[in-house]
């Protein structure tokens, strides 16, 4: 099937091959990083008020890699520009809460039960395995941390069992929106009785080859903790 070259302008992410996004290693990408990590991490608070001048002494860069991670930021739902008054941290409202949970039950019921009818890489099999088995310990924000980490490593990486990458990628942009609930979940009791062993259940069935096991143990793992998020934000609010 013939392939259509598309218009000049169309991929937005390539401009005369190259990419528009800042390289790795730049000043721009580390700000962009950094800020997202600390967003994400609850560092900065749904709602807090950022200027370029202190985000550009926070971050040790000048204003304009800072403007430029802002505009990414605003994008990916975790700022708000607002002209002549600075930046501001995004809110996670319910019918955001209720769209990632619904784009995951989506995206990573499909991953599981496509990873169950592929060829399975061991050595991702093996690390999944000993991440499904991490627990955390009550009352410990460093253990939480550590869970959180780890429960997105798992999740991308049964996308990863898929081989698909863009199930990957989806997998990925939904983990910064859930990573971001689950950090801000620590202080209002998400943590308290977590069924952390589903994970090696989900693996299991993976492992096993029963594509349709695997996709419901993922639903009512991903539904389960949609109703506990769910009830404590409205609890909460």
């Amino acid at each position: 099937m013939a392939v259509s070259k598309p218009a000049r302008g169309e991929w937005p992410r390539k401009v005369a091959g190259k990419s528009t996004h800042p390289a790795p290693d730049s000043l721009g990408e580390r700000v962009y990083r950094a800020l997202k990590r600390d967003i994400v991490r609850n560092v900065h608070p749904p709602g807090e008020a950022l200027t370029e001048n202190l985000l550009a002494k926070l971050y040790k860069s000048s204003r304009t890699p800072v403007r430029e991670a802002a505009v990414r930021l605003q994008q990916e739902h975790l700022l708000r520009i607002v002209p002549n008054r600075g930046y501001f941290v995004s809110h996670i409202t319910l019918q955001q809460l209720n769209e990632i949970y619904e784009f995951r039950l989506a995206v990573e019921c499909a991953s599981s039960e496509l990873a169950a009818n592929k060829t399975l890489n061991p050595d991702l099999c093996e690390r999944l395995n000993h991440i499904a088995e991490m627990k955390y310990t009550i009352d410990d924000r460093a253990s939480y941390e550590r869970f959180i980490v780890a429960d997105t490593e798992f999740h991308v990486g049964i996308a990863k069992l898929s081989r698909n990458h863009l199930l990957v990628r989806a997998v990925e942009e939904a983990r910064c929106q859930m990573e971001r609930i689950m950090y801000a979940a620590i202080d209002i009791g998400y943590y308290g009785e977590l069924p952390v062993h589903e994970h090696g259940a989900i693996l299991k069935a993976i492992r096993e080859r029963d594509p349709q096991r695997a996709r419901k143990l993922m639903y009512e793992h991903i539904f389960g903790s949609k109703d506990k998020v769910l009830q404590l934000a409205s609890s909460g609010s």
